[in-house]
């Protein structure tokens, strides 16, 4: 766990990762972890010289939300719900990206159902993607949401979280 928060911390301090931790207000306690990475902001220039007004240097175009991981106490619990209502409504409404991303094991069905009850949807899987944390080969489920799908996905986590 120590290296976990080191490199979380190495990447934060870089620029290349925002990450946070989940704190349980129920339990008093941290229950989790996760964070923004892949933060790429789109290179125009290459497309149409003299562009550089589309470029944004100071904000993502695409952002991902990932390496989350959460206590056995705190899963099946509204707690992620919130988080990632929380980060997707920065990466929308305070970046106005483009795309928010969402990554999984292809054989993680719980993760993969999770993902989609938030609103994204499915763009494809891409097989043999990395090593799997079991020690095999993980094909990875890319999800994602788009910024004209977000307001009617924020009002239903919003109307789910206060039930």
């Amino acid at each position: 766990m120590t290296a976990y928060v080191e490199q979380a911390i190495a990447k934060r301090e870089a620029g290349d990762q925002y990450p946070f931790v989940t704190w349980s207000v129920d339990q008093h306690r941290i229950v989790g972890s996760t964070r923004f990475y892949d933060l790429t902001p789109w290179n125009w220039s290459h497309l149409f010289p003299g562009s550089e007004s589309l470029e944004r240097h100071d904000r993502p175009d695409v952002a991902s939300i990932g390496y989350t991981w959460l206590h056995p106490s705190a899963q099946r619990t509204p707690i992620n719900t919130e988080a990632k209502l929380l980060m997707m409504t920065h990466a929308f409404e305070q970046w106005s990206a483009r795309a928010v991303r969402i990554q999984t094991d292809a054989r993680n069905t719980r993760s993969r159902a999770a993902i989609q009850r938030l609103g994204c949807a499915l763009d494809g899987v891409i097989r043999a993607d990395r090593p799997a944390s079991d020690g095999g080969v993980r094909d990875t489920a890319i999800f994602s949401m788009l910024p004209g799908e977000w307001p009617q996905h924020r009002q239903r986590l919003i109307d789910r979280l206060a039930r």
